[in-house]
């Protein structure tokens, strides 16, 4: 690494007399012989040359020990018509050293190092850089023509005619080969438009209208096959000759193609640069600096692994687990502050019916949550069951297995949180009994979202429809409208039958009521009054069975749903083989 590493100290210390066409000599540099085909505008020094040295970036931890360091002295450069990639694993500081140098760094982050645009500090002027983001947001409804020119319309100069503006467009389109899918609209969800190595392409285009002289990427092929990779670097890589642009580009584990077109590498281990300099060299020079063999990939593995062992990737994944209580959490002590030891007057009435219909209706609104991940699920139930590793029934049953223990633990924690706190009815057999019923609810919630993603794989859609049936279930249980006065159509015949909130909310009055006495502060009354007029009269709940017959029908419930969605899934497995028949 001699040799480059003298040339690269020569390239920091250069100033802006000396030309880029000295700078840029491929002898010097060690690109590859069909990197030289430089455009006029480079050669003659017109282009952007962007050096940083001794580059810091710490962020604010909100303690007393001060501030953590996410880059660590880094110094580089960017030359005019090259493609300089920066790798390293997650949380390396790719995306940090990015924004740093385009200037993109949060309040919260403190920069230190200098940072030269042609050897002078001086901040990027609109139009002279152009940063793509990872995520693609364009607008679903437009064409590629439509949202390319629209964006022209906004960035280009008033005064170029919309014939001129429309003219780039379509010349920046053709240049990134979107050219056959100019009037193809670019679709969503659900919706049939372009691939996603398309959309990245678009995204590009949009930022390339002005023919930015500094181009930054955070990671283009993220979420690309490597045939569509190849595509987007290669056209990046030829746009930076042709037009002499400085590209800077984070990248997450590039092909050995997709290598091949890069001109310099930046490689980054927590925070730290332990390589910079010819991406085609790279392998050499990490052999002779390590004194031993190691092939790409083992480098790459090497650095993963010092990143998935690091403290930090375990507080990570410990810190997960933990947010994914504490919704259920805050729920039990909202509920058991709101409602803290209501007592036995006659206002705890209402009061107790009100909290147990709260507390199993939001538990199982908040089950909903977990529909994204159900659509995960059968995206990989579906690859494997294709490749014969198991069947439905097994998927079913072990899903069902998987999901209980966490399921009791976020229907025990709140449950036991609000109960206590709200002092409902004591006794070990009464508690037990509502954190079962608790947990039967959320049983049944994620048997039917499980059903719904199978019937609809649609993130909005899903979580629509789910929350809808949810809805009309909990009108229809019997506590907004009591059973009596309910409409008779649709709502008490099927609805209130059907839905699982009525065995819900009956089994947990009758869980809180029976066996009690509550103050009577009607006049004229008795002083007193049962639980089980309560149950009859205020709340009309049946009184023709215990409150372990709704518990019964609720885990019956369970056990016809997760059938339901077995059966769903065999007759989705049916169709596909019907029609695969067919074609």
């Amino acid at each position: 690494m001699d040799s480059s590493h003298s040339h690269f100290q020569e390239i920091i210390s250069n100033d802006k007399s000396e030309s880029c066409e000295s700078v840029l000599d491929p002898g010097r540099v060690g690109l590859a012989p069909f990197d030289v085909n430089l455009s006029q505008d480079v050669l003659q020094g017109s282009g952007v040359y962007l050096t940083w040295e001794e580059l810091w970036v710490t962020v604010s931890t909100g303690k007393r020990d001060g501030a953590k360091s996410i880059l660590r002295g880094l110094t580089g450069y960017a030359c005019p018509g090259e493609v300089l990639a920066i790798m390293g694993p997650s949380g390396c500081g790719k995306s940090t050293l990015l924004d740093a140098l385009a200037g993109r760094l949060s309040s919260r982050t403190r920069q230190k190092g200098e940072i030269l645009i042609n050897g002078q500090k001086q901040k990027l002027a609109y139009g002279t850089s152009a940063y793509v983001t990872q995520e693609d947001t364009l607008t679903w409804t437009l064409t590629v023509r439509e949202a390319v020119y629209y964006s022209g319309q906004l960035q280009l100069p008033k005064s170029m005619s919309k014939f001129d503006k429309r003219e780039i467009a379509e010349r920046t389109i053709r240049e990134m080969g979107l050219q056959d899918s100019m009037d193809t609209r670019i679709g969503e969800w659900g919706r049939k438009g372009l691939s996603s190595g398309q959309k990245r392409r678009v995204s590009i285009c949009i930022e390339l209208l002005k023919r930015p002289k500094l181009l930054f990427l955070d990671e283009p092929t993220s979420g690309l096959d490597s045939a569509a990779s190849y595509f987007v670097m290669n056209r990046i890589v030829k746009l930076a000759r042709e037009y002499g642009m400085t590209v800077v580009s984070s990248i997450h584990q590039p092909t050995s193609e997709v290598f091949q077109l890069l001109h310099n590498l930046c490689l980054l281990s927590s925070g730290r640069m332990i390589y910079f300099g010819p991406s085609l060299l790279a392998n050499q020079d990490i052999e002779q600096g390590t004194g031993s063999k190691f092939t790409v990939e083992e480098v790459i593995d090497l650095l993963i692994a010092s990143c998935s062992s690091s403290d930090t990737c375990k507080k990570m994944k410990t810190l997960v687990a933990e947010i994914r209580k504490r919704p259920y959490v805050a729920l039990g002590f909202g509920l058991g502050s709101v409602f803290y030891n209501v007592g036995s007057s006659y206002n705890s009435i209402h009061e107790r019916g009100s909290l147990l219909m709260f507390i199993a209706s939001l538990l199982t609104i908040m089950a909903i949550g977990g529909f994204p991940s159900f659509v995960e699920d059968l995206k990989v139930f579906r690859r494997e069951r294709l490749n014969g590793h198991y069947g439905a029934l097994a998927f079913v049953v072990a899903h069902t297995v998987s999901s209980t223990p966490f399921l009791l633990l976020i229907s025990a924690i709140p449950g036991a949180i609000t109960y206590f706190l709200a002092g409902l009815h004591q006794g070990n057999v009464e508690f037990m009994y509502f954190t079962l019923v608790l947990f039967a609810c959320m049983m049944l919630v994620e048997s039917l979202m499980m059903i719904v993603a199978t019937i609809m794989p649609n993130f909005l859609l899903g979580l629509i429809v789910g929350a809808g049936v949810q809805g009309l279930m909990m009108l229809s249980g019997g506590f907004f409208q009591l059973p009596k006065d309910l409409p008779t159509i649709f709502w008490k015949y099927p609805m209130y039958y059907i839905a699982f909130h009525k065995y819900a909310y009956q089994g947990l009055y009758k869980n809180e009521f029976e066996g009690r006495h509550f103050r009577n502060d009607q006049l004229g009354g008795p002083s007193t009054i049962e639980g089980e007029t309560i149950l009859r009269d205020i709340w009309q709940v049946e009184m023709g069975f215990s409150k372990w017959s709704d518990l019964g029908v609720l885990l019956g419930m369970v056990v016809v749903y997760r059938v339901l969605f077995f059966v769903i899934v065999k007759i989705g497995e049916k169709m596909n083989s019907v029609l695969a028949k067919d074609c």
